[in-house]
């Protein structure tokens, strides 16, 4: 039986490069309740902080500056995380129609009806003819 270019390419060698690696383990971190637990210590500490300071709003603007610098990073690294996800998803999907359609081709020799299937399938994931 001949590969398509889907198979293919799930042969390839697709190991996560350095900046995933670092975004995965990013991820690990901040999704957990013990982040959470630093933020919320954090805030604490920001208030608690509020007399040493030289005026109130040099203590608004050292929270805002920081809380904006931490929210970029991490929605950047949280969406490159879901990014990721999704075409993980998607290339499990593919597997998943491209077997279908192996199925159904099997079976369809005796069905138009059925082959007619197999080729809406095979062009919605974009599969090739096998021939």
């Amino acid at each position: 039986m001949e590969r398509n270019e889907a198979a293919e390419d799930r042969g390839k060698d697709n190991r996560p490069d350095a900046f995933e690696r670092f975004v995965d383990a990013a991820n690990q971190v901040v999704s957990r309740a013990p982040f959470f637990t630093v933020i919320v210590a954090a805030l604490v500490l920001w208030a608690l902080s509020k007399p040493l300071w030289g005026s109130t709003t040099k203590w608004e603007l050292g929270l805002h500056t920081g809380s904006a610098i931490l929210s970029l990073l991490l929605l950047v690294l949280l969406e490159n995380a879901g990014r990721r996800s999704e075409e993980a998803a998607q290339e499990k999907l593919n597997v998943i129609a491209e077997a279908l359609s192996d199925l159904m081709s099997h079976h369809a020799r005796d069905s138009d009806e059925l082959r007619e299937s197999v080729d809406k399938l095979r062009e919605a994931v974009g599969l090739e003819e096998r021939h």
